[in-house]
């Protein structure tokens, strides 16, 4: 079955970027003049997705407006958006396991909304290409991270396959670096099988006090297989302050309209 449906969770407080979160969803903080969320759905557009379930919590009604627009309307006529509320802040797992009603019992893509991975092939659609060839498996994308960053991400404990791709034995949420069994960390990217919702309703809160989708998936990796693919592209972690001010500058960079100006300015304030 092909995977036409991608979850985004949009339900974060932003508390990184107060006070303008305050009023303003961080998912549209602009990148340049397009908002972060645009971007996100733009990949898992390209990556031949069909519905995109938002899950979204009170007060933040501005993004569903965002894609009321006309010029919204163009761009994303091929896609079904629709919203689902998470009305208690419980967690990533939490989150997406809110999205069971929406996404049935089928694969499913999973973008994190303040990850925007810039890639020639999207990112979505890479491990959207090793789920089909792994006998429609579950996929999570990984990056390289420095050892004192472990402590940010999901760390997957995996056998290597060769060509950037890893069979996943466990994971671990928000190691130290003493405890990381690897340097591969999942930045946001993730195609789940619907049986992970079954998984999801039986674990229980761990790091924070929230539901870690990454706990679910070490379960998972303990009964079926697996996989993750260090995929190819650059990522900004667009809810971190200097993330999202790196995302600014190479996005302006793409632009030719604004390339020269932005280069003279960065050679005069350095």
């Amino acid at each position: 079955m092909s995977v036409r449906t991608a979850v985004i969770p949009v339900a974060g407080k932003g508390t990184r970027f107060r006070p303008v979160t305050k009023v303003v969803a961080k998912e549209l903080l602009p990148l340049v003049d397009t908002p972060i969320l645009h971007y996100i759905i733009q990949e898992a557009a390209d990556a031949g997705i069909e519905k995109i379930v938002l899950v979204t919590c009170k007060g933040k009604n501005a993004i569903e407006d965002y894609f009321d627009n006309e010029i919204s309307d163009q761009l994303f006529k091929k896609i079904k958006i629709v919203s689902i509320r998470q009305k208690n802040p419980n967690g990533l797992g939490h989150a997406i396991a809110c999205a069971r009603p929406a996404v049935g019992d089928e694969p499913f893509a999973v973008l994190l909304g303040d990850d925007v991975i810039d890639a020639k092939i999207p990112c979505t659609k890479q491990l959207v290409e090793l789920h089909e060839n792994k006998n429609a498996a579950p996929i999570v994308g990984v990056m390289e991270v420095t050892t004192e960053n472990t402590s940010k991400y999901g760390i997957i404990n995996g056998r290597s396959l060769g060509s950037n791709i890893f069979e996943v034995n466990a994971l671990i949420e928000k190691p130290s670096a003493q405890e990381a069994p690897s340097r591969l960390a999942i930045p946001g990217r993730y195609i789940l099988t619907p049986d992970i919702f079954d998984i999801l309703e039986k674990t229980p809160p761990s790091v924070g006090g929230e539901i870690q989708l990454t706990d679910a998936l070490n379960v998972l990796a303990q009964k079926r297989k697996l996989y993750a693919l260090q995929f190819e592209g650059k990522r900004f972690d667009a809810g971190d302050r200097f993330g999202y001010l790196e995302a600014n500058i190479h996005f302006a960079l793409k632009r030719p309209e604004l390339r020269e100006q932005v280069l003279h300015l960065l050679k005069t304030i350095s």
